[in-house]
């Protein structure tokens, strides 16, 4: 086999494995659909002057613009005063420590039951933070936020119920986007997290097969977190990893798409990779603990596959760098032995299967929560590139957890920014800058050539198509090297 046999067979290879990806979301809709209808409901109610003790967490670092916002919110849920403990697990830095201080002892005068936890080291991050507030927490039940988030006042009415039933483990809301009209990115954003709460969450939790928490936005049974062996740090997703951990216990969980927690999507290129990124490597760290254990355990099978579809998703990134790469060496191949054109229909199958299938994927999260969802579509294409554009990102932290390199925890910077034209440019806070942009946007240079020469050969609807790429990677990189907040990175 020659090398530029082996380099088209290689590419078409990755292709079929980003189809099946691809194909995997179909089913995830085929499974919502078929389970739409059958929305959890409690057991039953615990008394409305007995309702169990609930703690609220709420794990911070250095997040000076939205840490009172946080507790504002908090403070105003209604719940039975004598009935709710609140921690500020403030790991913080810099003059957050005042602010928070300063508020946490304004609502503590104000009758709410709230405590400011500091600790002397940051050992363990926020896995860490939650396990040391566990360790005074006066409630059975244990609500988490994450400082970006505004919970709504019936929250803990929305979700206590289903405590009724001992099997319970966890009830996790749905996110909502404060700020989803703020820019194109927060659009797309919004559109990402749609579809995994309320397509892939739905439907895995209703077909009986294994969801996670979140990390915050949720509330868990105490019981349930300490019998799974409580938080651990030696991933990044220790919410995923608690989750898994907590089900193969046996203890089943509740995803409520109808019940909205609000949040502030990043608004800036850096600290949206910087999320991804961390959630990324924190999911094939996960995969690299639990996957095994799954397939050794007595669950049923399509636990088992469904476990390894979630938690081995983020490998696409990798196949979709490599696949990038691959393409033009492909395309010139195929030129030369005059199959360019005889080979558009083998290929345009299978990008079918791995894009529009992804599609579809989104057009239906967005039809099952808004009405002006076509409003929307118009962001699928963008969507789409924007995806693309985050592989080689993505694919770093996959490395990394594939090697076994180990990072801190690195928290997605908040500005504050809920409506349109919000200031948040002369805040300090910034994503994290690297070295990637400068591939990015040579991999943007590289689709441009490929673009030229797919429509030199007349390959007109394949260049719309790369044209994906160029977009995404250019758009990813020159943003990551551009859109610059303060002067502080975090």
């Amino acid at each position: 086999m020659s090398w530029e046999t082996a380099v088209v067979f290689t590419y078409f290879a990755i292709v079929s494995i980003l189809a099946v990806f691809g194909l995997h979301r179909c089913y995830m809709v085929f499974l919502y659909k078929k389970h739409r209808a059958n929305k959890p409901r409690p057991k039953g109610l615990f008394p409305s002057n007995d309702l169990p003790r609930v703690t609220i967490q709420l794990p911070i670092f250095n997040e000076l613009y939205v840490v009172e916002r946080l507790l504002d919110a908090v403070a105003a849920i209604d719940y039975p005063r004598d009935r709710l403990d609140v921690q500020l697990l403030d790991d913080s830095t810099d003059e957050t420590q005042v602010v928070a201080a300063r508020k946490v002892a304004e609502l503590r005068a104000g009758g709410l039951d709230v405590s400011y936890v500091r600790r002397d080291n940051r050992h363990g991050f926020k896995a860490g933070a939650l396990a040391e507030g566990l360790k005074t927490a006066k409630g059975e039940f244990i609500a988490i936020f994450d400082a970006d988030f505004l919970p709504t006042a019936d929250m803990l009415r929305e979700t206590i119920h289903f405590f009724t039933d001992s099997e319970i483990g966890m009830v996790q809301t749905r996110w909502g986007h404060i700020n989803r009209e703020f820019s194109l990115l927060t659009q797309v954003q919004s559109i990402l997290l749609d579809g995994h709460f309320v397509i892939e969450h739905t439907a895995r939790n209703r077909s009986g097969r294994f969801f996670n928490f979140n990390g915050t936005a949720g509330v868990w049974r105490r019981s349930t977190i300490e019998s799974a062996g409580g938080w651990q740090h030696d991933t990044l997703t220790e919410d995923l990893d608690l989750s898994y951990r907590a089900q193969m216990k046996g203890w089943r969980f509740v995803f409520l798409q109808d019940v909205v927690s609000p949040a502030e999507v990043p608004v800036e290129m850096n600290a949206f990779k910087s999320q991804q990124h961390r959630w990324a490597k924190g999911s094939i760290q996960t995969c690299k603990k639990v996957l095994p254990a799954i397939w050794r355990s007595n669950l049923p099978l399509r636990v088992k596959v469904e476990a390894s579809f979630h938690l081995t998703s983020n490998f696409a990134y990798v196949l979709m760098v490599l696949m990038s790469m691959l393409m033009l060496p492909t395309m010139l191949y195929r030129a030369r032995q005059g199959a360019a054109i005889e080979a558009f229909a083998f290929d345009a199958s299978l990008f079918l299967a791995a894009s529009v299938s992804v599609i579809y994927f989104y057009i239906v999260s967005q039809k099952e929560i808004d009405a002006n969802w076509r409003g929307k579509l118009k962001y699928l294409p963008f969507l789409t590139s924007v995806g693309i554009g985050l592989s080689v990102n993505n694919a770093k932290a996959v490395l990394e957890a594939m090697i076994g390199h180990q990072t801190a925890f690195k928290r997605t910077p908040k500005y504050n920014v809920s409506a349109l034209g919000d200031p948040w440019k002369n805040k300090k806070y910034a994503g994290i800058r690297s070295k990637l942009p400068f591939f990015e946007l040579s991999l943007g240079i590289y689709f441009a050539i490929v673009v030229g020469v797919a429509i030199a050969h007349g390959l007109v609807v394949s260049s719309v198509f790369m044209c994906l790429f160029l977009v995404g990677f250019t758009y990813v990189g020159l943003l990551s090297l551009f859109q610059r907040p303060g002067r502080i990175a975090a």
